[in-house]
């Protein structure tokens, strides 16, 4: 199949300069102005920018064990419909990814998909926490990242061995940083608003205690450290001076983070219930000085389907929201429309970055590249409606929200993987 898109911007070039781009048998072969190939399809990019295909490296596809909520090919229709190309897909499956055979069946079922699904596998045995997984041979099976998310390795000496195996296989260990001890069953936020709904609130020192731990443990044997979803102004501000003593700790956000808080729990809706939770406004502005300043390396969306049933009980319903299709609209409504951040500076946090720091290929449009970019309307408004979205679940904390940039095309080996109809 040939593609010819006429008059684009490119995001990673000169916004004020419109090209064409030619596609043929999976590679972009020509970018320049008023290319007269013929193609099997002709598409008018002139209110479209293009932007390398997103790579989200924290999301949740259920996919083996609990399809009712996600599976492998529903949710990476979701990830093509927010533009991203690649996942990393969390171990909290079940059973958990802790074997070959589970890293096997996981990559075989994503093969067709248009999506690069990368597995994390897990680092303990069943994610348990108490025996380690083998390293070596699961990055042999295709993991190209080692963590329990969903659950803290809470014994520091195993997660320290945890850390010189990856060191020993160059890879990273994402750590979920929470204290159990200090969570005590709570389901939100510890604050103002936990205390007015009268129900058990999660205090922020649960993750920076963990955040400080896992990054002395990794300067300790001196090894890298990717701190998953990060969510308090004390989390930032521990990485943050970590990072100025040259200590190889990364990490991430979400834009639930920069964008909303507690207040939004007033309305007891548990579809805005995740773990770790919306905090408090002194937090949402660290987070988003973060993002701003480098602090915080990525933006991912810890997609983490529900059932809408599992989610009718505000107390009782399991934590976690969908993001694959708001993230980028989101971080271009917070960020970009602001003033506050520019398109390649988002790039950097939604497509290069992520997959630097998974050792995988950078993605570019260029000439004699795969073809693997999305065409984006930065200025389409649109409201979110979960019953709209494509993945299984619609547990969204975004639902009836505004937003302005829409995916338009989503293009990866030179096919047309999503494309918007409104």
């Amino acid at each position: 199949m040939s593609l010819l898109i006429k008059n684009i911007r490119l995001a990673e070039t000169n916004l004020n300069q419109k090209t064409d781009i030619f596609i043929q048998n999976g590679k972009i072969m020509r970018i320049a102005p008023n290319l007269t190939y013929s193609a099997d399809r002709i598409i008018d990019g002139s209110t479209f920018v293009a932007m390398p295909g997103l790579f989200d490296m924290h999301v949740h596809f259920r996919d083996p064990g609990q399809t009712h909520k996600e599976d492998i090919f529903t949710g990476c229709q979701a990830a093509l419909a927010g533009g991203v190309t690649g996942v990393m897909c969390m171990p909290n499956t079940s059973p958990p990814v802790d074997s070959p055979e589970i890293l096997t069946y996981i990559r075989k079922k994503a093969e067709s998909s248009g999506v690069q699904v990368c597995p994390a596998a897990c680092i303990t045995k069943g994610m348990q926490g108490e025996e380690l997984t083998n390293f070596a041979e699961l990055k042999n099976a295709g993991a190209v990242c080692f963590s329990d998310d969903g659950k803290p390795v809470q014994n520091a000496e195993l997660m320290r061995l945890a850390l010189e195996q990856a060191r020993q296989e160059n890879m990273l260990i994402a750590s979920h940083c929470e204290d159990l001890a200090i969570i005590h069953g709570g389901i939100m936020h510890k604050g103002s608003v936990s205390a007015e709904l009268g129900v058990n609130g999660m205090d922020r020192v649960s993750e920076d205690y963990i955040t400080a731990r896992e990054i002395i443990l990794a300067h300790s044997v001196h090894a890298k450290i990717h701190i998953c979803h990060v969510s308090t102004k004390g989390s930032v501000e521990i990485i943050r001076q970590a990072k100025k003593f040259g200590i190889p700790v990364t990490c991430e956000t979400a834009p639930h983070y920069f964008m909303f808080t507690h207040e939004k729990l007033r309305s007891r809706n548990a579809n805005d219930r995740m773990n770790p939770p919306l905090r408090e406004e002194e937090d949402r502005l660290a987070i988003e000085q973060a993002v701003l300043d480098g602090t915080i390396d990525c933006i991912v969306t810890d997609h983490a389907p529900h059932t809408q049933r599992e989610k009718a009980d505000f107390e009782h319903a399991p934590n976690g929201i969908v993001g694959l299709e708001t993230s980028l609209a989101a971080t271009l409504t917070a960020l970009y429309h602001t003033g506050k951040c520019s398109l390649e500076k988002i790039i950097s946090l939604m497509s290069s970055r992520p997959r630097e720091l998974l050792n995988l290929p950078p993605v570019h449009i260029q000439e004699n590249a795969p073809a693997n970019f999305i065409l984006v309307d930065i200025h389409h408004e649109w409201t979110v409606d979960p019953s709209a979205l494509h993945g299984k679940s619609c547990n969204t904390a975004f639902r009836n929200q505004k937003l302005t940039g829409k995916v338009m095309f989503t293009i990866t080996d030179g096919i047309i993987r999503y494309e918007y109809h409104a």
